[in-house]
């Protein structure tokens, strides 16, 4: 009996052996047959193969491997991690069964796709499951209530689509809980609130919808909560006050309307809530003074009411408070300056009044100050800079009176000064060189004195200067203005500037120029040889005299010259025929002789480019044998004769047609003009005598905008948009049209002008002959050099809009491109969108220019737009026949999207051109990504030159 006792304890010693021998090996059986299944383009797993050396008994080869962790004995896998690793492929799940005493499952920031493996439910030790950041799609398979021990599940930006899963709510030890980023449709299921120790739950940017379930005020333990970014119905539940440990709150974009409950005063803990770009309305509860905690406070972009609660000055740790683009009146409480953590206010586009608290920036770290477009009048804080930090002070649009502080001088720290569209006066207090960072200042439209400051080449950085429009500036150009090194626009129009230009040293960098409107004289410098980058120079309506230099024909970007209203002598340079760029030369009310130079461009400039010059002739003027022969024979009498019988056919004609516009149009009001710059101040009957027909263009369709081709009476061709609008909106419109006006980018296809009454307005762009993105004659195909400079241009045209102007283009499409005669894309139709917007009965936005609560959804649209381009143009338009193609493309696999494009475009051995079409479809994927993954148009431009976005 002992014997066999023995034998028995020596058999069960061998089995057990077996037993673990055969487990270890099948740990590098389940993984080679998974490795077998993975799209490994990089070889990241190249050392996942069986050693040739003997493993120990009992022991696994696996544990050596890249992404493996082993338990101590090197019997079990406990941890697999094959993040970032740029995986791909579908995964059947079936190899993980083997894996029993698995505790860490991490697959994040990799391509990953189809049906989520039904074998991972089998891992019941695992306490982290990370899929994030792959694409993953289908429905959320049922069965993860099996894994009790979870306590981390990240499943943020997927594919994932239905329903969120219900029971997932079951995990009673999960922690962490992130479906955010996917296509999760229908309500967040009420069973979500009895999560029993449930701390982070993130479920923004899906497609949910449905109301916020009032069961979610159950979650006693949550302390951050992101359900954002989707579109519910109705408004904030008030038991989400009862979140006792809730820190972080985020609820926006997400379509809520009704009023924002007291009861949220009840989370004292809250650190911070965003409920930005929402339909929220009525009062900001005054009790929202007892969330001692909260550092910030968004509620921007709402159509919010009332002022700003006195009793906000006791929330002593208050970093960020946002009010922007509300409906929000009444003054800034005086103990808001009182705030000793207060580092950015931002109030513009609402109705505030009165004077902002003179004490405001002497008890807190101020870093932005936003306050424009409001009613705010008396001078500004004197101690607004006090403590050194702030980098944006803003502004304008308001009624402010008085003279700078001086404090501002010191303000080292400043980075963007607007303070334009005030009532400013005195002299100009600041010290440049005390102002090293500044990059943007504009004071125009103010009543300054006093000129400009002699130090202004000490700025550095600065890169956008405005001082136009203070009638009483006067003094001189600074000499060493033109020496900034990276300074693009100078304007200082309407400013009584005397004396001559400075020499153009060192003016590389500048592209718009605007000195008209002054009292400048002498000549201009042949230096401005030096301004390679000029696009546009302003000097009209000055002194100026002497030669026009050749040296100004000879810039290769200059498209727009006004050098009317002075005193230049001699011809027009013979230079200027040669001219790519040029598009404008205006040298109207001069003392110019010779003859117009005989190019084509010359003579669809038209007479009004270079009227008023008695001694010039040639087209588009009279002819100069024309003109010697008569004003130098003996019939000059009769000559008198005929060009009075003329005058007269041309005054009867024009009243003829006054007649007719007056009974066809006598309802609609009198016809108006705006010019922009770029065009000669033509009146509204230059304009509509210019249509080719004014009947053909009233007669077009009644639909809210159509588009034709005109010539204007200069001969300069532009396309005409015809807008309707009712004679009540034809203010605000008209303000958001002036704003399209003043928009200026090389990437940008220009609003001239445009001619209204209280019914009709015809826009007036530049037209572009050489077609659109989208005509197929567009040979772009083959040439990816082409192709990258068509996307950088495009890309700083829509930043420069979302970023410059603060509008969204509205309708980014390939037809919206056109191209210029270098093949530069102008994005045309920006804003239009939003135009006829305004004009419908349903917009109930305030009367002002801005922009709807809307802008950052339409600015959110308009990058996924962008990504679709970048996909047009990657794929020679084949990947866009598809609906949604930017969706379409998150699905599949980033190495056999790459294959194809580098197919497409020929690529070959050249590895550079395939680094930049790598780099332009990660772009284009991350700008048709979910909502809340999408870089801005700043982060995409960095992107595209190889720098890395900085995110939040």
């Amino acid at each position: 009996m002992e014997i066999f006792h023995c034998l028995y304890s020596h058999l069960l010693a061998a089995s057990m052996f077996l037993l673990v021998v055969s487990a270890a090996d099948l740990y590098s059986e389940a993984l080679l047959s998974l490795k077998s299944e993975i799209v490994d383009e990089y070889n990241s797993l190249n050392d996942w193969s069986l050693p040739s050396a003997k493993i120990p008994p009992g022991k696994t080869s696996v544990c050596s491997w890249s992404g493996v962790t082993c338990d101590t004995n090197s019997t079990n896998v406990i941890a697999l991690d094959l993040s970032a690793k740029n995986l791909g492929g579908a995964i059947s799940g079936k190899q993980f069964e083997v894996f029993t005493k698995l505790v860490n499952l991490n697959l994040s920031y990799n391509s990953f796709s189809g049906q989520l493996p039904l074998g991972l439910f089998n891992l019941t030790s695992l306490k982290s499951l990370d899929i994030s950041r792959n694409n993953f799609s289908g429905h959320f398979p049922p069965g993860i209530s099996g894994l009790q021990n979870l306590v981390v599940l990240d499943a943020f930006s997927n594919s994932f689509s239905g329903s969120l899963p219900a029971d997932v709510s079951q995990l009673e030890k999960l922690q962490n809980l992130n479906f955010a980023g996917s296509y999760f449709r229908g309500p967040i299921p009420p069973e979500y609130g009895s999560f029993k120790s449930l701390e982070f739950i993130h479920l923004a940017g899906n497609l949910l919808s449905g109301s916020i379930p009032p069961e979610l005020g159950k979650l006693k333990t949550v302390t951050h909560m992101e359900i954002g970014y989707n579109s519910y119905q109705g408004g904030i539940p008030w038991h989400l006050g009862n979140m006792s440990e809730l820190q972080y709150l985020d609820i926006a974009g997400a379509n809520l309307s009704g009023s924002i409950p007291k009861e949220l005063s009840n989370l004292t803990k809250l650190e911070s809530l965003f409920l930005f770009r929402n339909q929220l309305t009525g009062d900001i509860p005054w009790e929202f003074s007892r969330i001692s905690a909260l550092s910030s406070l968004d509620l921007s972009d709402n159509h919010i009411t009332g002022s700003i609660p006195e009793s906000f000055s006791e929330l002593k740790n208050l970093k960020l408070l946002s009010l922007m683009y509300n409906s929000m009146s009444g003054t800034v409480p005086e103990r808001i300056a009182e705030l000793p953590s207060l580092e950015t206010l931002l109030i513009w586009n609402n109705f505030f009044y009165g004077e902002l608290p003179q004490s405001l920036g002497r008890n807190s770290k101020l870093k932005w100050v936003d306050v424009s477009t409001n009613n705010f009048m008396g001078t500004i804080p004197p101690d607004i800079c006090a403590r050194g930090e702030l980098y944006k002070l803003i502004l304008f649009s308001n009624n402010f009176t008085g003279g700078l502080s001086p404090s501002l001088s010191n303000c080292s720290s400043l980075v963007r000064l607007r303070l334009e569209d005030n009532s400013f006066s005195g002299e100009i207090p600041l010290k440049f060189n005390h102002l090293s960072d500044l990059t943007y200042f504009d004071l125009s439209r103010n009543k300054f004195s006093g000129g400009i400051p002699k130090d202004l080449s000490q700025a550095i950085k600065l890169q956008y200067f405005n001082i136009s429009d203070n009638p009483d500036l006067g003094g001189t150009i600074p000499s060493k203005t033109w020496t900034l090194p990276i300074l693009q626009n100078f304007s200082a129009s309407s400013c009584g500037i005397s004396g001559n230009l400075p020499p153009f040293q060192g003016c590389d960098s500048f592209i718009v120029v605007e000195l008209n409107m002054n009292k400048l004289s002498g000549a201009v410098p042949v230096t401005i040889s030096n301004c390679h980058s000029l696009e546009k120079i302003d000097l009209a309506n000055n002194n100026l005299s002497g030669h026009i230099p050749d040296e100004l024909a000879s810039l290769p970007a200059l498209a727009d010259i006004d050098l009317s209203q002075n005193r230049f002598t001699g011809p027009i340079p013979t230079k200027f025929s040669h001219s790519s760029s040029l598009q404008l030369l205006n040298v109207s009310f001069n003392d110019i002789s010779g003859s117009i130079p005989s190019k084509e461009l010359f003579r669809t400039m038209g007479k009004s480019a270079f009227t008023g010059n008695p001694k010039l002739c040639g087209s588009p003027l009279q002819s100069c044998s024309r003109s010697m022969a008569m004003f130098g024979s003996k019939g000059t009498g009769k000559l008198l004769w005929v060009v009075l019988l003329c005058i007269g056919v041309v005054m009867l004609t024009a009243l003829s047609i006054v007649a007719i516009l007056y009974l066809r149009r006598g309802s609609r009001g009198q016809w108006k003009m705006i010019s922009y710059s770029g065009l000669p101040q033509f009146t509204a009957k230059d304009v509509l005598r210019s249509f080719s027909s004014a009947e053909s263009m009233d007669a077009v369709p009644s639909v809210p905008s159509s588009v034709c081709k005109a010539v204007l009476p200069t001969g300069i061709t532009v396309t005409v948009k015809k807008i309707e609008w009712e004679a009540k909106r034809m203010k605000k419109m008209l303000e958001f049209i002036n704003q399209i006006g003043h928009a200026r980018h090389k990437n940008l296809t220009r609003l001239l002008g445009v001619c209204y009454n209280n019914h009709l307005a015809y826009l007036l762009y530049d037209y572009l002959p050489n077609g659109s993105l989208a005509d197929e004659r567009i040979e772009v195909n083959k040439d990816w050099g082409t192709k990258y400079r068509i996307v950088t241009g495009i890309a700083r045209g829509l930043w420069f809009l979302h970023h410059d102007c603060s509008i969204p283009h509205g309708d980014l499409t390939s037809s919206n491109i056109f191209f210029d005669e270098n093949m530069e894309p102008h994005l045309a139709e920006f804003g239009i969108t939003y135009l006829l917007e305004l004009n419908k009965d349903s917009f109930s936005r305030r009367e002002t220019g801005e922009f709807s609560g809307n802008i950052k959804e339409e600015l959110n649209m308009d990058i996924y737009n962008f990504g679709e381009i970048l996909l047009e143009i990657l794929s020679n338009s084949k990947w866009t026949k598809m609906n949604n193609a930017g969706t379409s493309m998150q699905n599949k696999p980033m190495e056999v999207m790459l294959t194809k494009v580098l197919n497409e475009n020929e690529v070959g051995t050249n590895s550079s051109i395939e680094e930049e079409i790598k780099l332009v479809l990660e772009v284009a994927l991350l700008c048709t990504s979910t909502p809340t993954d999408r870089p801005s148009m700043e982060e995409v431009l960095k992107l595209l030159s190889g720098l890395k976005p900085q995110r939040k």
